[in-house]
């Protein structure tokens, strides 16, 4: 708003209230020291907070006697730059999220707290390296996309790199952000998982002689700050992130690159439900700089947008450097005989590449040692005392472990169906793999990578050095294992279980499984050897899986596609999701009958309350309603209209709920 003489201001408070909140200046304060962007210290109910200054105001709702004037001023300098502001406000207003609660949680907490916000910080985070690695020639394909990004400096244009894995993304990306920083500017790299961030430091680190600096919630609060005021104050030129640094400041952003735009962690999943590569495209949208989506896998809706015009599609198909995509081969194990998961065709190849000097990799969605303890007199299964799920079988630490809601508890020893003790462990995780393959090639060094192995600070850095040292054979994993890591030396993947996505509950399982498949195998024959992929499946036959390794990825998710349109299911219609959980499941039941009670608005189909798939969870009932449109403004038209009316509801008080627009997991 534009200053007035008024004294009325408005600031930006960290409440669930969906609004600014009017304060008085006090009659001694110079209103030309005031700027968007700068922090407050503010007397809020019975206590003090940090707000932000937004603007000032003609006048007031609240009448005059009963405004409070601020305690003091934090900055001379805005904390907050225009840009981040404005994406701020359309962030809050498409999730439909709370303007304050957006605002101030884009801060580094060092700043929340009302701590200084020029303060001196570590040298030793901005060191630069010595360049020591070499620019590679492009090939054909690599040049063009290269082209087409540097074609685009200052204007907005969102790129889908579509590039098989090890087709040398990566490459375009450092020498389209060579011609960045030469103008001057600075770039952001998401990335989708802390895992991948110190590696991808170490590489850009090695090719730039600018400071590089990592932002991730695996660093203290004082480091994640230095990060932020260092791109603000324009010292680093290159933020390479998770998802949360979409929201960091720079002096002058240049280009946004979204490495492995697919991935599921770019959607927050609880609070302010974000999705990143999408406020990344509205941070680029608005800053007038292009925004490269990188993967080998593209999400569904991004090959959607390509397909609507509104993305510019390049295209990688053969792998840089001469390596050849790898060989797959379908293992039909319906009626094959396995030893703890492992058939033996499977475990005779692996023994061949082995014995050649090379790496094996294989890949298990599912940690721990087993994820059920049955009884075998009456049939009785551990579960959750807390969750409508199992108990997953720890070896290592003998416990019983909820990967729901993180209960533990000491394996229990008699049945508490029948009271016998006839417990057995059935199923794999990659904690018995490990112990089985331990057993059969005792010779060759084995490394897991799952959450179970990579808690301690720096132990997942640790295991892929020495992994890339040739320290260990074989390789063990979780999808952790599958997101972009360059192990030249590993020659066999191995699948041991494609099946889980064909028959799931979820309609995106398909489109995940595909992705999944892929990433895992795109780690094999990445260098001058060949590689092969075996993948273990009961459905040996299904057309899906045909499609995705006979054909490619473009035809499978072409297929899914028009699957997705008959059933006008996103990316053709757009959802919203109401969640609730409450101690008793008719407390939720009940308010979100009362929210759909609300919907007028004839365009909106409802589906609900339901439900969760997991209906209890950590103890709390949980249920769900969904709303779906074919046209995203009506939707978010309604949700604007009926969120007030939520706020009145006086059941709201029993039950804890959210708003997920655009959701990603839905049952």
């Amino acid at each position: 708003m534009n200053q007035t003489t008024t004294g009325i201001i408005q600031v930006a408070v960290p409440t669930p209230l969906r609004r600014f909140f009017d304060y008085l200046l006090p009659e001694s304060f110079s209103m030309e020291l005031l700027q968007p962007g700068i922090r407050l210290r503010i007397p809020f109910q019975h206590r003090e907070l940090i707000g932000v200054f937004i603007g000032f105001a003609n006048k007031s709702d609240v009448p005059p006697h009963k405004l409070k004037h601020i305690i003091e001023c934090l900055d001379h300098q805005p904390v907050m730059t225009p840009d981040m502001l404005e994406l701020c406000h359309w962030a809050a207003s498409y999730y439909h999220y709370p303007i304050g609660e957006v605002i101030l949680g884009t801060l580094p907490a060092w700043l929340r707290q009302g701590k200084a916000a020029d303060v001196a910080f570590s040298k030793k985070m901005f060191d630069i390296s010595e360049r020591r690695e070499d620019i590679l020639e492009l090939n054909s394909e690599q040049q063009n996309a290269l082209n087409a990004i540097e074609a685009l400096q200052n204007q907005f244009q969102v790129l889908l790199l579509d590039g098989v894995t090890g087709s040398g993304k990566t490459e375009v990306y450092l020498q389209a952000i060579a011609k960045v920083l030469a103008r001057g500017s600075q770039v952001m790299v998401l990335v989708p998982e802390i895992g991948l961030t110190p590696q991808t430091i170490q590489r850009f680190r090695m090719r730039f002689s600018v400071p590089v600096v990592a932002l991730h919630s695996g660093m203290t609060e004082k480091q994640r700050y230095q990060a932020w005021y260092a791109s603000k104050k324009g010292i680093a030129k290159i933020i390479i992130g998770t998802r949360s640094a979409v929201f960091t400041p720079f002096v002058k952003l240049g280009l946004i690159v979204i490495d492995e735009e697919h991935d599921l962690s770019f959607k927050q999943q609880d609070s302010f439900r974000y999705h990143a590569r999408d406020v990344a495209i509205m941070r680029a949208h608005l800053n007038h700089i292009p925004v490269v989506l990188g993967s080998a896998t593209p999400s569904l809706e991004t090959l959607h947008n390509v397909r609507q015009g509104r993305y510019q599609y390049l295209q990688l198909k053969e792998r840089a450097g001469g390596a050849k995509l790898p060989q797959f081969h379908v293992l039909n194990i319906r009626n094959m005989r396995l030893e703890q998961g492992l058939s033996l065709p499977l475990m005779t190849e692996m023994r061949e590449h082995l014995e050649k000097g090379n790496q094996v990799m294989l890949f298990l969605n599912r940690r721990g040692f087993a994820p059920i303890i049955i009884c075998e007199t009456c049939g009785w299964m551990v579960q959750c005392k807390r969750c409508d799920a199992r108990m997953t079988y720890h070896y290592a630490t003998a416990r019983l472990h909820c990967h729901h809601c993180d209960t533990q508890r000491k394996l229990q020893t008699k049945c508490e169906g029948c009271g016998e003790s006839h417990l057995q462990a059935m199923g794999q995780g990659t904690e018995r793999i490990e112990k089985v393959l331990s057993a059969y090639f005792p010779n060759y060094s084995i490394a897991r990578i799952d959450r179970d192995t990579t808690r301690r600070k720096g132990s997942m850095d640790d295991l892929l050095t020495r992994i890339q040292s040739g320290e260990h054979q074989i390789l063990i994993g979780t999808q952790m294992l599958a997101k972009g890591h360059h192990f030249p030396n590993v020659t066999l993947v191995a699948i041991l279980d494609a099946d889980g996505g064909f028959f799931s509950a979820d309609f995106r399982a398909l489109e995940r499984m595909g992705q999944l498949l892929l990433q895992v195998s795109g780690r094999a024959g990445r260098t001058e050897k060949a590689g092969k992929v075996l993948i273990q499946t009961r459905h040996a036959n299904h057309p899906l899986l045909f499609q995705l390794l006979k054909e490619n990825y473009q035809k499978f998710s072409s297929t899914i596609l028009e699957e997705r349109k008959q059933a006008e299911l996103p990316p053709y219609t757009f959802f919203a999701l109401f969640r609730a959980e409450a101690h008793r499941e008719e407390y939720a039941m009940d308010f979100l009958q009362q929210v759909k009670s609300k919907i007028v608005e004839k365009t909106v189909t409802v589906v609900g309350p339901l439900a969760a798939l997991m209906p209890r969870r950590a103890g709390k009932y949980r249920v769900q309603l969904l709303l779906q449109c074919k046209q995203r403004s009506p939707l978010q038209q309604l949700l604007k209209n009926i969120l007030p009316q939520i706020e009145a509801i006086p059941l709201k008080s029993r039950v804890r709920w959210s708003l997920d627009v655009d959701p990603l997991e839905v049952f």
